[in-house]
């Protein structure tokens, strides 16, 4: 997939593993602030940046609102990177269930 998910994935990653041994951020990083609040936190910014992602596309084609998608995108994509690390389950692990189902023919819903 794409080699910037994979290199953010693993940043994430490894800023997990840098929290101290209380649980909490060594540092004032974003990402470990997120770890430290937990798996509730982070859903809830799963959640908020998935609801602003729809109202930037469904606001699409106004005048600076394509950009907006694309920033949107980037937040719940990051935030849905942090859950996954959170929940220890791999970034490839994802890629692998899309290839599969990218292999499927007929495979629409009714």
């Amino acid at each position: 997939m794409s080699a910037v998910l994979n290199e953010l994935y693993q940043t994430i990653c490894e800023r997990k593993k840098a929290m101290d041994s209380t649980g909490g951020p060594t540092d004032k990083s974003y990402t470990k602030y997120l770890f430290s609040e937990g798996i509730n936190k982070i859903l809830k910014k799963v959640g908020e940046e998935a609801a602003e992602t729809i109202i930037a596309a469904k606001d699409a084609g106004a005048e600076n609102y394509n950009a907006r998608v694309i920033e949107e995108t980037a937040d719940l994509i990051y935030h849905l990177l942090v859950m996954l690390a959170e929940l220890d389950i791999k970034f490839s692990d994802v890629e692998a269930e899309l290839a599969k189902r990218a292999k499927k023919t007929d495979n629409k819903k009714g």
